[in-house]
């Protein structure tokens, strides 16, 4: 029983230092988030062809996303696209970290794939983020129509029934 209790209280002191630290980066503010930020900005050469290209892919995908949110099944397609580049993120990573003398000025991708997540997956997550946001407004407008259509059946039945 007092290994139990030793346990415990060694979770719960390692609990109470982890919200101590939370609480203590959250009192100093997204500074030091802002800072590393600022730095990863400057670290990159944005000017760098395949950059700007992937970039400009990015925006196309999401003004294609948004042009058409009202296509359930190109909304499901395009989520799936997206999953599955998030998904392959880490071998192209890994590729990419590997061949980069062919196509980059500077050897951006690190073993943690920070620079991937940041420049891939995060944009290919907010475009599926709309694609869901879209497909929900979607299937709500339709659940609205359903239920009208409902009602107004119930009530030409209900009128049907008086003649």
């Amino acid at each position: 029983m007092e290994e139990v209790q030793a346990a415990v209280t060694a979770h719960l002191d390692q609990v109470s230092g982890l919200v101590q630290a939370l609480s203590s980066e959250l009192r100093r503010g997204m500074e030091p988030a802002a800072d590393n930020l600022r730095t990863f900005v400057r670290a990159v050469d944005w000017t760098e062809p395949w950059l700007m290209c992937l970039m400009v892919f990015h925006v196309i995908l999401l003004l294609t996303a948004v042009g058409l949110r009202k296509n359930a099944n190109f909304q499901l397609f395009l989520l799936f696209l997206a999953y599955s580049g998030v998904y392959m993120a880490e071998k192209m990573n890994r590729y990419l970290g590997e061949h980069w003398q062919n196509f980059a000025g500077q050897n951006y991708f690190d073993r943690a794939g920070v620079f991937i997540s940041v420049v891939w997956s995060g944009p290919l997550i907010f475009v599926s983020i709309i694609s869901v946001v879209c497909s929900l407004i979607t299937l709500c407008r339709m659940m609205v129509k359903w239920k009208r259509a409902e009602l107004r059946h119930r009530a030409q039945l209900a009128r049907g029934k008086q003649d």
